[in-house]
């Protein structure tokens, strides 16, 4: 149950370095800048090791919209929704129980922190388009710029989901450059399959019901279909406030 102190079981999981989903844990600083308990870690298994970032849940500052422990929940459920959907680029991130408790841990990628979507939107549109989409699913309450980060295999990640997957809508992005466009018949192929997906006895809809409360998971199956229905990537609800503070 979201929020509880036991770890849900990582089933059916295959994409993951193997030292990230069973590795032993060991702590080599905290991250900056971060409003959570953020912690740069190794994960080893063997002579395999990988670096990680672990999100505990025992970090996580309280937020009066979004309920006290689930924030590593929704880490693992952003990934495994983009998982499903084939975009965009999230690390692979698990529940793992680490040397501070239960929290979440995601794969580090090596990237150029002077990149961020600012100054990467003319020249990647694209891939910009499918993170607004992705956003757009999860409703996203922080997507700012510097959550896109450029690694250094080239390709564009996105990270930082803790806040997602409300029931209310919560979207705060800097990404509204594709506001009243319509949406490509791939992707909305995309997001059909996945809504179905989340239907009652959907693969996805039981790989998110260990992690969030079964009205965001149903809210989560509306907003794919309602982008289906409408074709077009929404502006802003007005009254809202919808860009996310700071931008970077």
């Amino acid at each position: 149950m979201p929020g509880d102190e036991r770890p849900p079981q990582s089933a059916g999981l295959s994409d993951e370095p193997p030292a990230l989903l069973r590795g032993d844990i060991e702590i080599l600083g905290l991250l900056p800048n971060a409003s959570n308990h953020t912690l740069l870690v190794r994960c080893s298994d063997g002579d395999d090791g990988v670096l990680a970032v672990y999100k505990p849940r025992r970090g996580e500052a309280p937020l009066w919209d979004f309920p006290e422990g689930t924030l590593y929940l929704r880490e693992v459920a952003a990934y495994r929704l983009a998982r499903s959907l084939g975009w965009p680029n999230v690390p692979p991130t698990l529940v793992r129980d680490g040397p501070a408790g239960p929290g979440s841990v995601q794969l580090f990628r090596m990237f150029d922190p002077e990149q961020h979507f600012f100054t990467l939107e003319d020249e990647r549109p694209e891939e910009f388009r499918r993170v607004a989409l992705f956003d757009l699913v999860a409703n996203n309450a922080d997507r700012k710029a510097g959550h896109c980060l450029l690694s250094d295999d080239g390709r564009i990640w996105a990270i930082d989901h803790g806040v997602c997957f409300s029931d209310e809508p919560k979207l705060r992005t800097v990404i509204w450059s594709f506001a009243g466009d319509p949406i490509e018949e791939g992707l909305r192929g995309d997001l059909e399959r996945v809504a179905r997906s989340l239907d009652p006895g959907g693969d996805l809809r039981g790989e998110l019901e260990d992690l969030l409360a079964t009205t965001e998971v149903d809210a989560t199956a509306d907003r794919a279909r309602e982008l289906v229905r409408t074709g077009r990537f929404p502006e802003p609800i007005p009254g809202t406030r919808p860009f996310p503070w700071p931008p970077i």
